[in-house]
């Protein structure tokens, strides 16, 4: 009798242990602020009745769009900054970018087709006037820096994921014959009187015979990458087709986006048996009939992946996801501030996944990585990075964004999905892992003091006390 009843006692405490167990949750939390970044804090299950600030609710069955990845660009002016270092705090650096262990977990990479205004200079791949065949065309510039970039980031991880967009074709393309759009006698040689900012007319020569080459011109840098090993997963035909720069840039009337789409590059690319997605990015105008006018052109549409947002382009995304529900959404490039690198840089970033993500966004991408302490380009404009490295002393800094980029991409995982939430959700963004079963959560405590966090999920929920201007991430396994 004893032992039975030692028995039933030992079932008791056992059934007790595990309905305690299938209560607890296993979390993990990692807070920053502005001066203690990237803080893990023990997640404790708090008791009693907890009067919440922020609450918070959501169902892992209200999904939306998937996630396919993070990342930032390679631009010259970076791999040039990343010399500045030893090189083994160069490939500290590489790793906390795209290392799949312990840093940001970057999966998605872009970078120019020539030159973009991070390069060190203009340059295209066939600056040969007239030479329509492209028989001089060479991507060898490319081996002295971006190619390097590239193939240090695929021996951290061999699988990431590289997307290509021009910022201008060759000059001998436009009509004034000259990589910028706008005249700025500190930063460029375009005469005055060939100076042009209008919108929504072409400086691209539309004739055949340039849409043809132009083709040629894309078809040739998917195939050349491809032989030094490095895969383009897609290209987006023009960085900002509406914006007349000092910098290497061409204004595209929509339309005529449409026609070198649907008439010449989908079919080059078809004809050569290409691979690589064909995407109309990247938007920088929140005009949706600027996409519109591309997307309706006859069949583009049939070659159209998705879709690439950046700056003012935010404005459209929402009309756009509508209209096109079909359409990837892609935000481009992360406004990049003034070169002031600090907290309310990274506010702004927030807000700006926030609006990206809320409106279908499956892919979130930084603009400069790594920079030198003066984030200058060489057409005058400053800019924030991730990463700055001081060119006199070497010093490296983790700035802002740099942290909360991780602390969105470390735990997003590709193959991921939105979640929809109710409440308090104006400053969370919530993410489901189904493959782990796994709920991310990155929230901002905007106030100037504590807050109180409640979040359920399902049937259950958490509780934490967030530090005043914080951004925390919780990970949730069910």
């Amino acid at each position: 009798m004893k032992i039975l009843k030692s028995l039933l006692l030992i079932i008791v405490v056992v059934f007790t242990a595990c309905k305690e167990e299938e209560k607890a949750l296993a979390v993990s939390w990692v807070s920053s602020t502005e001066d203690n970044v990237w803080n893990d804090k023990k997640y404790i299950e708090r008791e009693g009745e907890i009067t919440s600030d922020i609450a918070i609710t959501v169902n892992t069955e209200n999904q939306e769009q998937e996630i396919t990845g993070f990342g930032g660009c390679f631009n010259e002016l970076g791999w040039d900054a990343l010399g500045m270092v030893t090189p083994e705090e160069k490939q500290q650096i590489l790793n906390d970018l795209v290392s799949q262990e312990t840093g940001c977990k970057f999966n998605l990479f872009r970078m120019p087709i020539g030159a973009n205004d991070y390069a060190v200079d203009w340059y295209s791949f066939n600056e040969t006037d007239g030479d329509f065949a492209m028989e001089n065309f060479s991507i060898d510039r490319d081996k002295k820096r971006l190619i390097p970039y590239i193939k240090e980031a695929q021996k951290i991880n061999p699988d990431i994921a590289v997307w290509a967009s021009p910022w201008c074709p060759p000059s001998w393309m436009k009509h004034s014959k000259h990589y910028a759009c706008k005249a700025n006698p500190e930063f460029n040689d375009l005469p005055l009187e060939l100076s042009n900012t209008e919108e929504l007319v072409s400086r691209f020569i539309t004739e055949p015979e340039y849409f043809e080459s132009y083709a040629l011109y894309f078809s040739k840098f998917v195939q050349a990458y491809a032989a030094e090993g490095i895969e383009i997963g897609a290209v987006h035909v023009q960085n900002e087709y509406n914006s007349a720069q000092n910098f290497p840039s061409c204004v595209w009337k929509p339309q005529d986006l449409g026609i070198f789409i649907a008439d010449y590059l989908g079919p080059k690319f078809k004809t050569d048996g290409l691979d690589t997605e064909i995407w109309l990015g990247t938007v920088e105008r929140p005009q949706i009939e600027r996409v519109e006018n591309v997307l309706e052109y006859k069949n583009t549409k049939n070659y159209v992946t998705g879709v690439g947002f950046q700056w003012a382009g935010k404005g459209a995304i929402e009309g756009v996801h509508a209209k096109y529900p079909e359409m990837e959404l892609m935000q481009t490039e992360t406004e990049c501030g003034d070169g002031s690198n600090d907290w309310k840089a990274a506010e702004h970033t927030f807000d700006l996944m926030k609006h990206y993500f809320k409106n279908g966004a499956n892919s979130y991408m930084y603009w400069n990585m790594v920079l030198d302490e003066t984030g200058k380009s060489q057409w005058g404009w400053k800019q924030n990075s991730m990463i700055s490295i001081d060119s006199k002393t070497k010093a490296i800094t983790y700035n802002p964004e740099f942290y909360l980029m991780k602390h969105l991409s470390a735990y997003v995982a590709p193959g991921s999905v939105k979640l929809a939430a109710t409440g308090g959700d104006d400053d969370t963004i919530v993410f489901y892992n189904e493959a782990e079963n796994k709920v991310v959560v990155l929230t901002y405590n905007n106030e100037d003091q504590n807050r109180e966090l409640n979040f359920k999920i399902n049937d259950k929920e958490i509780n934490a006390l967030l530090d005043a201007k914080s951004f925390n991430t919780f990970t949730v396994s069910l």
